[in-house]
This record gives C-alpha cells, sequence and structure tokens, in this order.
C-alpha cells in the first residue's frame, strides 16, 4: 500500500510520512470512546470521594467499625478506638488528617497496578485511547523516564498492600462486636466489612507480582508441586484481576461511606444478633 504525505499526517506520533495513506485517523466505527470515557468518569468519581474522605479528618469511627481509610490510624490525634489498631507512630506534631499517612500504601498499590496503568493512561492521558486508535502524542518513552519509572517499584507496594490487608482483616473480626465492644454480634456494617476484605484479599493475591513471586524463576514446576499449585490458583485469580481491582475498589469505598453514615448518625447500625 502507498504511504501518506499529506500534512494532516505529519503531525506526529503514528501519522507520520511513512503511514499508510488513509484519510480517516482510524477504521474503527464503534463506540471506542465510551470505555476509556467510563474508565476516566469512574476513576475520577473515586479520586474526589476518597480525597473528601480523607482530609475530612471525623465520622470514621463508630463502634465497632472503622473506616478501612483511616486503619491503621498512625497518629496521636486518632480518635480511640477500643482494641483497635491505634498506633501512636505519630505525635502530637501530626496536625492533619491521619487517613493521609496510610492511604500512601494501598493509593501507591493501585496507582503502580498493571491494571490501573493501563486503565489511567487511557481514561486520562489517551496513550492510545483504545486499541486500533493512535494516540495524539508525538513521542513515546513508554516508563523508561521519570517519573513512569517509578512504576518499577510495584512490587514493593504489593508488600506493603498485604501488611494493610491482614490490618483490615483484624479490623472485619473485630465487627463481631456490638457497640459496647461485646463479643458475638453481627449487623449489617459487618456484612459490608467481610464483602470489602474478601474483594480486598482476591484483588491483591490476584497482582501480577503476586503471580511471579509465587511461580516466578523456576525451572521445574515438578520439582515445586506447591508452588506450582499456588501459582495456577493465582493465575485463576489474576485472569480476573481488572474485575476484581474495579469491584474493591468500590467495596472499600462502600465499606468507608458506611462508617461515614453510622458515625454521623444517619442511621443505626442494624444488627441481626
Amino acid at each position: 500500500m502507498a504511504t501518506g504525505t499529506e500534512p494532516h499526517l505529519n503531525s506526529g506520533g503514528v501519522r507520520t510520512g511513512t503511514r499508510a495513506a488513509i484519510e480517516a485517523p482510524h477504521l474503527r466505527t464503534d463506540r471506542w470512546w465510551l470505555a476509556p470515557a467510563a474508565t476516566a468518569a469512574g476513576l475520577l468519581a473515586f479520586i474526589v470521594y476518597s480525597t473528601w474522605r480523607a482530609f475530612a479528618n471525623a465520622d470514621y469511627y463508630a463502634a465497632p467499625y472503622v473506616s478501612p481509610f483511616y486503619s491503621p490510624c498512625l497518629a496521636e490525634n486518632c480518635e480511640p478506638m477500643r482494641a483497635g489498631p491505634n498506633w501512636e507512630l505519630f505525635g502530637s506534631w501530626w496536625g492533619i488528617s491521619p487517613a493521609i499517612i496510610i492511604l500512601i500504601f494501598p493509593l501507591g498499590f493501585r496507582l503502580t497496578c498493571y491494571y490501573y496503568r493501563k486503565a489511567y493512561y487511557r481514561g486520562f492521558w489517551m496513550s492510545p485511547p483504545a486499541c486500533a486508535v493512535a494516540e495524539p502524542h508525538k513521542k513515546y518513552s513508554g516508563e523508561t523516564r521519570f517519573p513512569l519509572i517509578l512504576q518499577n517499584i510495584h512490587r514493593y507496594f504489593f508488600y506493603a498492600a498485604l501488611l494493610v490487608a491482614g490490618i483490615l482483616t483484624y479490623d472485619t473480626v473485630l465487627a463481631f462486636r456490638d457497640e459496647n465492644y461485646e463479643w458475638g454480634h453481627m449487623g449489617l456494617g459487618t456484612l459490608v466489612f467481610l464483602a470489602n476484605i474478601v474483594l480486598i484479599w482476591a484483588y491483591t493475591l490476584s497482582c501480577h507480582s503476586c503471580r511471579h513471586i509465587v511461580g516466578g524463576k523456576l525451572k521445574h514446576f515438578s520439582k515445586h508441586p506447591v508452588r506450582y499449585r499456588m501459582w495456577q490458583w493465582i493465575g485463576k485469580l489474576n485472569a480476573r484481576h481488572m474485575l476484581l481491582a474495579w469491584a474493591s475498589l468500590v467495596s472499600v469505598a462502600l465499606a468507608d461511606f458506611y462508617v461515614y453514615l453510622v458515625a454521623s448518625g444517619v442511621f443505626d447500625d442494624p444488627r441481626f444478633f
């Protein structure tokens, strides 16, 4: 096929003088823009909500529930939580919301996640906006330069995410108490926390780094049957990594919102027993 030399093809990126002589910027006739637009809208909604709640520094604890945005609470200005994850590592000098401290780790894990990279690269940067649709950028350096080269620390955020998931599991166990800290009770919030922690663990363990840690660098699976079985199991989760990424993002926001509603007095937590 002949190559085009029209002026509009010399705007940079793949639209150069060596590009095939096709007038249209792409040949897709479907609503290809719908998926990246929906992705951007969903991520933006979570960013706005989580930013509001992180800086609110209020209505994040209603016994026995603590918002996952504020756990563990590492500042001295935390609201006291009986038997909860109150670790006052930061003294009285920390004056802003304690959620800012801990959210760095789950945020860093999701920000460097392989799926989320694809999601916000396409949704916000149009790099590329969709399959078979050229991106508008003149240059492409991948993740070899600052700041995107920092995406390579994803594995270390995965270790931090394991710790955070463990703490949220502890919070879920504490949710089997009532408002007087008596054990053996279950409320609607308990179910919310149970659903959230299951999705958090499923998303965390479906991570590509987790799959590589479990089964990577093995030359003979037959000599490592336990790791091979774990690798297979994690591989099944990994196939649903995108779904788990969105489901856990929604669940952690809903868990925080539920605590906010109870703590602010909108309604009392319904108790089953």
